[in-house]
């Protein structure tokens, strides 16, 4: 890889790619959003036309949990879509060897077979509180398609679990599920309470992949992976959101209740990717979930100190 071009450099999975290329010698190059507004179509063909990457990651996206999706589904579907196309094209137009557009697990059915398998996509209905973001990753995975089918690019996709990890959004009413739960433990064993509160029921399970076990990934993929099929990225084992509470529980020395408010919604039941298509290839994940998570409480604690 000579040059790789990562869309998000800043954020979550971003970050971990920047760390993968500088620990293994790799040129990269990126803009925050103040440099570069990837729903600005001339910049971002301008951008790419300066910088002539040999490798580009889609990994920009307006992201959330489930309060942020479901109360702004415009914005997550329309820019979402916009900053998609915006850098695909833009690879089109500077003829970019190889791009990788990184999707997400919810763009499957919410009531796929599981484990679920890449070829679930689009077979049943997607998850309402989500599902502007779901079409707009869609909408990105399909025009990598339509790129490989219309001109033969070399152009590929790959759909991660949920992910985790340093630099992660913790805010409670945006994040998702694990470092929203990191916070809320760490707070009510700081402020002495007695009970924190848990969305929900406990009940649907979910799966978590340590964001520099992505980017190892990504750059496997780039390097072994040429199939216009989308590929899943995860660990292959889930846990319900009350063992989750529990082991985030353990780990910040938490000792009060646990309170489930089934008021509030559980979203899918349950979102367990079949990862053997990757496993043949030769990749696997090396972060253990408690060591993980471990290891995010302690970032989190040094940035909160």
């Amino acid at each position: 890889m000579n040059k790789v071009y990562i869309a998000g450099h800043t954020g979550l999975v971003g970050s971990a790619l920047v760390r993968n290329c500088e620990k293994n010698g790799i040129e990269w190059v990126g803009r925050r959003h103040s440099e570069l507004d990837l729903l600005d179509r001339d910049a971002v063909f301008d951008f790419i036309n300066t910088e002539k990457p040999t490798h580009v990651v889609v990994a920009a996206a307006k992201v959330g949990g489930i309060v942020a999706n479901d109360s702004a589904p415009v914005e997550f579907l329309s820019e979402n879509i916009r900053i998609a196309t915006n850098v695909i094209d833009g690879c089109h137009a500077n003829n970019v060897p190889k791009v990788l557009f990184l999707g997400s697990s919810c763009i499957y059915p919410r009531l796929a077979p599981q484990p679920i398998r890449e070829e679930y996509l689009l077979t049943g209905p997607l998850e309402p509180t989500n599902e502007s973001y779901a079409l707009a990753k869609i909408s990105g995975l399909k025009l990598i398609q339509a790129y490989r089918r219309q001109y033969g690019r070399s152009w590929i996709s790959a759909m991660p679990t949920n992910l985790y990890g340093p630099g992660d959004n913790f805010d409670l009413t945006s994040s998702h599920v694990l470092p929203a739960t990191i916070r809320k433990f760490h707070e009510a064993k700081e402020s002495g309470a007695k009970e924190v509160v848990m969305w929900g029921t406990g009940a649907p399970m979910r799966e978590f992949l340590h964001v520099d076990d992505l980017a190892e990934a990504c750059m496997f993929l780039l390097r072994e992976y040429d199939d216009e099929t989308c590929i899943n990225v995860g660990t292959g084992t889930d846990i319900t959101i009350r063992e989750l509470a529990d082991t985030v529980g353990r780990i910040v020395g938490y000792e009060g209740k646990v309170v489930w408010d089934d008021s509030k919604p559980d979203g899918m039941p349950r979102k367990l990717l079949d990862v053997s298509k990757i496993r043949r290839l030769g990749w696997k994940h090396s972060y253990d979930l408690e060591m993980g998570i471990q290891q995010v409480y302690d970032w989190y604690r040094s940035q909160h100190s």
